[in-house]
């Protein structure tokens, strides 16, 4: 009787890891990647309106894309890590 119990409670627990990666990582990363995606996209816009002036618009541009492509390469390894992770233990987080 034993086996039969902790069969159980692996397959509920590998249940839960999958709807807890589905219901709050998946979107929580893909949130992230957006704001990232936003900030290089206002970081252009910014850059583009500061290339007729002499200021810091464009320096300010610059920065606004690098960030934005780091947050992007930081919530896609992330995804990656937790893939490789989730692939070593066995349990499968879906593309999402």
């Amino acid at each position: 009787m034993p086996a039969t119990a902790s069969t159980a409670c692996t397959v509920s627990t590998q249940a839960l890891v999958t709807c807890l990666a589905n219901v709050v990582v998946n979107p929580l990363i893909l949130l992230c990647f957006a704001v990232g995606l936003l900030v290089f996209i206002y970081g252009v816009i910014e850059f583009m309106a500061g290339l007729a002036q002499e200021s810091d618009k464009k320096e300010q541009g610059k920065q606004h894309m690098l960030y934005g492509l780091i947050g992007m390469f930081i919530m896609a390894a992330s995804y990656a890590i937790i893939k490789l992770i989730a692939t070593t233990v066995g349990t499968d987080i879906p593309l999402r």
